[in-house]
């Protein structure tokens, strides 16, 4: 499995991450058995959140399943988000929803400390200087290594940024071979013949790579926000075509090289998966393993429905 050093971050983190939304219905052996999985192919990081199932159900899934896979916590990397909070509908980053939600994350998980938090989707109400009063009080008592965000846009990093004195060292956004937003803006810009021209995250990925900022992208196979997958979906079949090509070539599934090809760009991003079939973890991984040329890269992105302009 390939490692990226985060700038200011985890350290020899893997480029494949575990997520667990899914993992709530599951036993706490077949959890495990999803844990440890991943750990064998290589995984050190597993990605969580407060909103994944009823009442945290993902976290404390893991956490009950955790003691069951032998491995040691200082092994891996464990990350939460916080400030989704579907119960009472509304975002809330909010100092004192920021503490009592690490804390209910710190119990459901059954560990000390998060290797990294996420702030989960913009708070538009967010007050900045609560947000760093939040974070030092995390950081001095220990029960947070290190912060980040997830699909926050620059300017708001740059607020952000003002007042908090940690590095945000992750930013969590979405992006596959059919939802490529956040590299398309650049190749049809001043093109008004196409709505792939629209800006619609700031340059997200240009100021992540000038800022240090290590992109961990969700939903690597999905098209549309949750739409499903494309991989052997007759909607794509173009796409289809050209990632069967190429997975014959290196002998390993399409799902590798659909995330094959996010971690072939130069940005050295992370991708997050999100199967709790432990098959599917082993193809997935397989993905590290692939090196795509410059040309597969491109006949992959155009196969997707993009065009050179």
């Amino acid at each position: 499995m390939k490692q990226i050093n985060i700038v200011n971050g985890p350290q020899n983190a893997s480029v494949i991450i575990q997520g667990c939304m899914r993992m709530p219905s599951l036993s706490k052996e077949d959890a495990a058995k999803v844990i440890r999985t991943a750990y064998d192919c290589g995984v050190n990081f597993y990605d969580h959140a407060t909103c994944y199932g009823e009442n945290g159900a993902a976290e404390t899934k893991f956490g009950e399943s955790f003691p069951l896979t032998g491995i040691k916590r200082e092994d891996i990397y464990i990350q939460s988000k916080c400030g989704l909070c579907f119960d009472r509908n509304e975002f809330d980053w909010t100092k004192e929803n920021i503490l009592s939600s690490v804390d209910d994350s710190l119990r459901r998980l059954q560990v000390e400390y998060l290797d990294t938090l996420l702030l989960h989707r913009p708070d538009v109400l967010f007050d900045p200087e609560e947000v760093a009063e939040a974070f030092d009080a995390l950081e001095k008592s220990g029960k947070v290594r290190h912060f980040c965000v997830s699909n926050v846009v620059p300017m708001q990093l740059e607020l952000l940024k003002k007042y908090v004195k940690q590095p945000l060292v992750i930013n969590q956004l979405q992006l596959s071979l059919e939802q490529s937003q956040l590299i398309d803006q650049a190749l049809y810009m001043n093109n008004k013949t196409t709505d792939y021209s629209v800006n619609r995250d700031g340059n997200a990925l240009d100021y992540c790579r000038l800022n240090d900022i290590t992109i961990q992208a969700w939903s690597p196979l999905q098209f549309g926000m949750f739409g499903g997958t494309f991989i052997d979906n007759p909607d794509f079949p173009e796409l289809n075509a050209a990632l069967a090509k190429i997975a014959e070539r290196e002998q390993v599934s399409k799902t590798a090289i659909a995330i094959a090809w996010i971690l072939r760009h130069p940005a050295k991003m992370q991708a997050i998966i999100g199967t709790m079939n432990p098959e599917h973890i082993k193809d997935a991984c397989m993905a590290s393993k692939v090196e795509l040329s410059h040309h597969d890269w491109y006949e992959l992105y155009l196969a997707a429905g993009k065009f050179l302009p």
